[in-house]
């Protein structure tokens, strides 16, 4: 059974950072058909990718254009975990986050059931 937990959630001031996890179990997220991610929703708002990992051809990671480069999306292979570190948080940021793995292979999707980020100016 696949699980995606995340964890890291919390109500930061603006400009402070914030680290989130997502522990995988019953896959091994160095997988070449895995696709992983980091996306959010804000109240009101649709859901939306965050920052992207590819394993094939090549491990690559993408991200939004909007976050100007203020959060990282990285992975640990030995404790089988994703990351995502965001720094100079904005308000705009406030959202829940939601770890997502998608198989290209199987054409599957797996979610985690998000963690609350807050942040107050």
């Amino acid at each position: 059974q696949v699980q995606l937990v995340e964890s890291g959630g919390a109500s930061v001031q603006s400009g402070g950072s914030l680290r989130l996890s997502c522990a995988a179990s019953g896959l091994t997220l160095t997988y070449s058909g895995y696709k992983m991610s980091w996306y959010r929703q804000a109240p009101g708002k649709e859901r939306e990718a965050v920052a992207t990992i590819t394993n094939f051809p090549s491990r690559r990671t993408d991200y939004s254009a909007s976050l100007k480069g203020r959060f990282t999306m990285s992975r640990d292979d030995h404790k089988n975990t994703l990351y995502l570190q965001m720094s100079r948080m904005e308000p705009e940021d406030t959202a829940v986050y939601y770890c997502h793995v998608f198989d290209v292979h199987e054409i599957r999707e797996y979610w985690g059931q998000g963690t609350q980020v807050t942040v107050s100016s």
